[in-house]
């Protein structure tokens, strides 16, 4: 399709700069939302499930055989009789109160080492904890081994916890519990490094003198034998409250708490002192660090609900394609197969030029020379300024007419007007026919009912990689979803590089407008308002110039994308239906828009979940793609050796038509009017291409 010139538009419709980075920004922020939120969506084991080195000389005697809480003044351990019930990993909205109502029965205070993006998520049961006397401690922000990561990844895993306590609670701690500890005789050199290094900050670091191992589930019986004191030592027994099923935690304690006061223990937390209270300004920014966060958490669930939409319209898309486009092509294909009598009525081919120079030769040469028996050529120069009139071949059925710039649309109105022929063809100046193209193009027009037929428009420039990325998506996007809409009655555009229409038709519905960028979509919905058949002719094939750098094929889309939504929204209600309409914009605006989420997703995926799964779900989508593209190829008859691209595509191309389709979208939600722009051709093929 010929981007035309036309009257030059404003600056501000020129530039495409604030347009481009505004979708750039959208983009980000889509993508800084996804980050957030895998980061503080942290799936991690349970503490106790790293495994454990062996210490070496690092770690002084005094830190391997003394208590659980490493403070500056050295190890110490609980007095006897003693016993701190301490929980890890939560708060979890499930366990977390459960637990809390075990020891709201019993009275007996707990210290909860909580995971900070947790807290964020649930501050009110945060709040719940010290409001029933219970202490809170760290777990970092998002369960990280400590150990392993760079002091300023440490630091602010503990600062973005100490906020989002003091967002939920009010208080602040200087207790601290590293993930994946134990106890202190357990601890390896690496470990006592981050141990002096948050307590240089001012934490204490609490381990465990008994881990219950409820993560494990190991049945009550175990947890309540792990968990218990042996003798009359003081003792910190490791629980959670989070991070799986903890029934089995639930009834332990129910049977452990009454159980070691029999025994004479008495209860209290870590350090028995209430967490002091946190400043305000830690308060105000633990909000801004929560708002964030449950902000993430909400966009990403409905990325993903939208990515199980664009999933569910891929998969009834695919399997429609494949009953109906083969169905029709059968049909079409079929000896018994006829349109009614030939036709064989004078024909004018309409060719609206502006700046063609270097295509306008071949083109015209391949239409004057076609083998339908009666037609004539009228080229209707837009007062070019490169010589194109100069340039049109000069044959005894071909005609020029020169007329003030206007516009695509205004060329077209003035070469049907001044056509002499029933039938009009309208044909785009850097668009080559095959010599039966018009003679197959015609003969839908046996039906009294047709109004406009549309041709089989091919990439005639495909020896680059962008040529052959345009190639696959104009067999699979355009010609094979043309023949589901041909069969559903609802074709969204007659292609401007090769379609026909009565000129009945074209009176009717006034021909070409000017109030929208795609003016092809916009006739083409006008005259099926009108109640007009459009119909799809497969065997009528032309070769068209494809943008040959990434910058002309962004004016080009954008222009595209822009105006098919503004004539979607023009021809929304009427004789055409609005379930038709809608058919059109689920599959081309709805499914296009939401088909990144499959990327960002999978992206997503790689990084914060499980990464096989990810891969394999990936590779399905890209195997419906190639099933899907093979169908198209082999129903339109195309060699398959373009299709080694198809991967590549999926991952570079197709990324740049999110961003230009979003873009669109984006400056059509804001009113944004968009000029013509012109597409500097080359001219390098002048038949159909060979593979």
């Amino acid at each position: 399709m010929t981007v035309y010139g036309g009257a030059a538009p404003a600056a501000s419709e020129r530039r495409g700069g604030p347009r481009v980075l505004f979708a750039l920004v959208a983009l980000l922020l889509v993508a800084t939302v996804v980050i957030v939120q895998g980061y503080t969506d942290a799936s991690f084991s349970p503490d106790g499930t790293g495994q454990a080195s062996a210490a070496s000389g690092g770690v002084p005697q005094s830190v391997l055989s003394g208590g659980p809480i490493i403070g500056p003044d050295g190890s110490q351990r609980l007095p006897t009789m003693t016993v701190a019930l301490t929980f890890d990993d939560g708060p979890d909205p499930t366990w977390t109160p459960r637990i809390l109502d075990v020891l709201a029965r019993y009275h007996v205070p707990a210290t909860f080492f909580m995971i900070g993006s947790a807290v964020a998520r649930h501050p009110e049961l945060a709040r719940r904890v010290v409001r029933e006397g219970h202490e809170v401690g760290l777990h970092t922000f998002t369960h990280p081994d400590l150990s392993v990561l760079p002091a300023w990844r440490r630091d602010l895993e503990n600062s973005q916890a100490q906020l989002a306590v003091a967002y939920a609670t009010g208080r602040e701690t200087s207790l601290l519990r590293p993930p994946y500890s134990s106890t202190a005789s357990a601890l390896t050199d690496r470990d006592y490094a981050a141990v002096r290094a948050v307590g240089a900050q001012g934490y204490v670091t609490v381990l465990d003198d008994l881990d219950s191992e409820d993560w494990t589930r190991p049945g009550v019986d175990r947890i309540l034998r792990n968990a218990t004191p042996r003798g009359n030592g003081g003792a910190v027994v490791l629980f959670h409250d989070a991070g799986g099923d903890r029934a089995q935690t639930v009834a332990a304690l129910d049977r452990l708490i009454p159980a070691l006061r029999d025994r004479g223990y008495r209860f209290a937390t870590v350090t028995g002192q209430p967490n002091p209270a946190a400043g305000a300004a830690e308060v105000w920014r633990g909000r801004a660090l929560a708002w964030t966060v449950r902000g993430s958490d909400g966009v990403v669930r409905l990325l993903w609900l939208l990515l199980i939409v664009a999933g569910g319209l891929i998969v009834v898309r695919t399997l429609i394609l494949f009953v109906f486009a083969v169905a029709h092509a059968r049909r079409r294909r079929a000896a018994t197969w006829s349109w009614g009598p030939p036709v064989d009525q004078p024909v004018t081919i309409v060719v609206p030029a502006y700046n063609e120079r270097e295509t306008i030769g071949p083109a015209v040469t391949s239409m004057a020379r076609s083998t339908y028996p009666n037609i004539s050529v009228l080229v209707v120069d837009d007062e070019s300024t490169d010589g194109t009139a100069d340039a049109i071949p000069q044959f005894g059925n071909v005609r020029t007419v020169r007329i003030p710039s206007g516009g695509k649309a205004r060329a077209l109105n003035t070469g049907t007007a001044l056509a002499n022929d029933d039938l009009v063809v309208m044909v785009d100046a850097d668009t080559v026919v095959t010599p039966d193209a018009v003679d197959n193009l015609v003969q839908p027009f046996a039906d009294p009912l047709v109004g406009a037929v549309a041709g089989n428009v091919k990439v005639g420039n495909r020896k680059s990689l962008l040529g052959k990325w345009q190639h696959i998506e104009y067999v699979i996007g355009f010609n094979l979803d043309r023949r589901l809409y041909d069969t559903f009655g609802c074709i969204p555009t007659v292609p401007g590089a090769l379609g026909a229409f009565r000129r009945s038709a074209l009176a009717e519905v006034g021909g070409l407008s000017t109030g929208t960028l795609a003016e092809d979509t916009d006739l083409t919905l006008a005259i099926q308002q009108a109640g007009w058949r459009v119909v799809y002719q497969e065997s009528a094939v032309a070769y068209t110039e494809a943008p040959a750098t990434a910058g002309q094929l962004w004016r080009q889309r954008y222009r595209w994308s822009y105006g098919t939504m503004q004539a979607l929204w023009k021809h929304r209600h009427g004789r055409f239906g609005r379930t038709r309409i809608t058919f059109i914009a689920l599959f081309s605006v709805l499914l296009p828009l939401l088909a990144p989420l499959i990327d960002l997703m999978a992206v997503y995926g790689l990084f914060f979940l499980d990464r096989q799964i990810t891969i394999i779900g990936w590779l399905a989508m890209l195997f419906v793609q190639t099933v899907t593209a093979i169908l198209a190829f082999r129903l339109d008859r195309e060699s398959l050796r373009p299709l080694w691209t198809l991967p590549l595509q999926q991952v570079v191309y197709r990324q740049v038509m999110y961003a230009v389709l979003l873009a669109s979208a984006l400056a059509a939600l804001t009113g944004r009017r968009l000029g013509w722009q012109k597409i500097r051709r080359t001219g390098d093929f002048s038949a159909a291409p060979s593979g």
